[in-house]
């Protein structure tokens, strides 16, 4: 999802498109998953907001973040300050269907994705309501969802 909308909408603006995760994992010779079993989540939060730190003091560009960086109070900080946020929120029972076509998140592994998807919306949601931009985006074609963004940013 954040993945192909944020290369649409790259495309139309013109600008690079950089996922923060494919950029963490080539950054450690490991992938996300390997770095939160090896070394655990606050670790991979620290390397996250550097990497993210990077990739925004840079040119312009779209970037795709996992769904917990922007928890990360100074990652969030650092985003909101000097960047244009953009929350993708979908309904629970959306995002289970959408995750359930991989098994690659660590949060998730060996759990019941409803519920633990419904507690990190209950837990995250307010902190993703501080984007600059939010887009509902549950059965949306990626490329309505994309239209939506340039809208709200004017475009």
């Amino acid at each position: 999802g954040k993945t192909t909308v944020g290369r649409r909408l790259a495309l139309r603006m013109n600008l690079p498109f950089v996922d923060a995760d494919h950029e963490i994992e080539a950054a450690s010779g490991m992938t996300v998953a390997e770095i939160f079993a090896k070394y655990g989540e606050e670790y991979f939060r620290d390397g996250e907001r550097r990497v993210i730190s990077r990739l925004i003091d840079g040119t312009p560009k779209i970037i795709a973040t996992g769904g917990g960086a922007f928890i990360n109070d100074d990652t969030r900080a650092l985003i909101l300050r000097d960047a244009v946020s953009v929350w993708l929120s979908a309904h629970p029972d959306i995002l289970v269907e959408r995750v359930g076509r991989r098994d690659t998140r660590p949060l998730l592994r060996n759990r019941d994705a409803g519920k633990v998807l419904a507690e990190l919306a209950r837990v995250r949601n307010p902190i993703y309501a501080q984007a600059h931009i939010h887009i509902v985006s549950n059965k949306t074609p990626h490329e309505a969802t994309v239209a939506a963004i340039l809208r709200a940013l004017g475009r």
